[in-house]
């Protein structure tokens, strides 16, 4: 992968010279957690350019086997007490270095992350994802990706909403501004520094628009290499948050803040071949690379879900009527299905509207590609497309619970041949902390319905 062309990139070279301008004097060393969050070390510019570019640099290896509040759990194969919890390699990819304009002085680069021995860390989700890319690659093929991230604005800082335990949050618009451009207007200051910052990032921003909820937009970006969209993705979505608390607000990507429409994340992906053409038209309309490779999502999709949907809120999304997914069908621009697919000739792309704000994109982009090559593979026959409501249809359904998701990812042979052992077994062991982590909290639901009345 590679940025340097543009806005924002730099290169090795040019980043020197910034050092030495007095321009740039630190940078963000960042891998992706289970989480979908950027974790690393922030560190001197000269540092970074005289030791960690030819060495790297070492992490507690516990990054990708802790739960979300950071606290060392059991059931991980390849870090534990036992173990001793070491460190592994730090190994930047020096493609993805870029400016981060939203802090002074600041360039981040993304890491690949490696065992003392050179070999890769096969559970860490950016591995995960390029082990699917070169599955694509053996067969001639690239993925190209977008995603459509939703978040809720609210005009109390983080703290504040902390102290407030989340009750009685000021939502920044009061009621629902989707495509409003009024209601934007109202956040735009927050808004416009959030794209134009992701431009000065090396994102190549398309729009913003407000959605649904109180509160609630969407700021959209250019489809890219599947690697660079998961990578900008997840640098949008610290930024954003980083940008939020500093102008005063706090934004929140959770899949289902309240009973009102939730958070997504669509993701739109088609392929093209090495030489660079679109594979999923033909002169006939839907080719039959295109055709199997739908047919391996609708196949996969439940046995998936844990890639999509990792934590118990994500699931609170799939309801009737509310533009999440409840049914496994595939529709042509029907909003109504899981799987939407859109555009024509070269634009045309499968749209996942499984996800919720909390996905990380490597593991779920790793899932679509997965399950498309299982299509292709098998030579699967694509059903007839679901015309009309799917809410109401016949079709199998996504999965009402993450243990639901958990005990399908656990049976599929399709998430262990195209993973591997090791990979599917350390997330059933991030569902099955999060499982235990929630059933044993005692939740205000509980609390106002039987304190007085029970």
């Amino acid at each position: 992968m590679n940025v340097y062309d543009k806005p924002g990139a730099l290169t090795l070279d040019r980043l020197r010279s910034e050092v030495e301008s007095g321009n740039i004097d630190t940078v963000l060393l960042c891998m992706t957690d289970m989480q979908g969050r950027l974790q690393g070390k922030r560190l001197t510019a000269t540092h970074f350019l005289d030791e960690v570019v030819e060495h790297a640099a070492e992490g507690c290896n516990y990054l990708l086997a802790v739960d979300v509040d950071m606290n060392t759990v059991e059931g991980y194969a390849m870090s534990s007490w036992e173990r001793g919890y070491g460190d592994f390699v730090f190994k930047p990819d020096l493609g993805t270095l870029r400016r981060v304009p939203w802090q002074p002085g600041t360039a981040l680069v993304v890491c690949d992350l490696e065992w003392e021995d050179g070999s890769p860390v096969v559970a860490s989700p950016r591995q995960i994802l390029k082990k699917q890319l070169d599955r694509l690659a053996e067969r001639g093929l690239a993925a190209y990706v977008g995603t459509e991230l939703e978040f809720i604005v609210f005009n109390d800082t983080y703290e504040e909403a902390w102290e407030k335990g989340y009750r009685g949050l000021t939502p920044a618009n009061r009621y629902n501004v989707d495509y409003s451009m009024l209601g934007t207007a109202r956040v735009e200051p927050l808004l416009r520094r959030i794209r134009n910052s992701m431009a000065g990032a090396g994102m190549n921003v398309e729009d913003a628009k407000g959605e649904c909820n109180f509160g609630q937009h969407e700021i959209n970006f250019r489809f890219d290499e599947a690697l660079a969209t998961a990578d900008g993705h997840t640098i949008y979505k610290n930024g954003a948050k980083e940008i939020a608390s500093e102008m005063g607000y706090s934004l929140t990507f959770m899949p289902k803040f309240d009973e009102r429409e939730g958070n997504s994340c669509h993701i739109h992906l088609s392929l093209r071949s090495d030489s660079g053409e679109a594979v999923f038209a033909d002169g006939h309309g839907y080719s039959e690379t295109f055709e199997r490779f739908l047919a391996g999502q609708l196949a996969c999709l439940r046995e998936m879900t844990l890639m999509f949907a990792p934590n118990i809120n994500s699931y609170k999304r799939y309801a009737k009527g509310s533009f999440a997914p409840t049914a496994v069908a595939w529709g042509k621009d029907n909003r109504t299905c899981s799987l939407r697919v859109v555009g024509h000739g070269d634009s045309l792309r499968i749209e996942s509207r499984l996800p919720g704000g909390d996905v990380n994109p490597y593991l779920a982009i790793a899932a679509m590609i997965a399950s498309g090559l299982h299509g292709l593979d098998g030579e699967l026959e694509l059903e007839p497309e679901q015309v009309g409501n799917a809410y109401s249809s016949d079709k199998p359904e996504v999965p009402k619970t993450l243990g639901a998701a958990r005990d399908l990812f656990a049976g599929s042979a399709a998430a262990r041949e195209a993973f591997g052992d090791e990979v599917v077994d350390h997330y059933l062991n991030a569902a099955k902390v999060e499982l235990e982590a929630f059933e044993a909290a005692v939740t205000d639901w509980e609390r106002y319905r039987n304190f007085e009345r029970l």
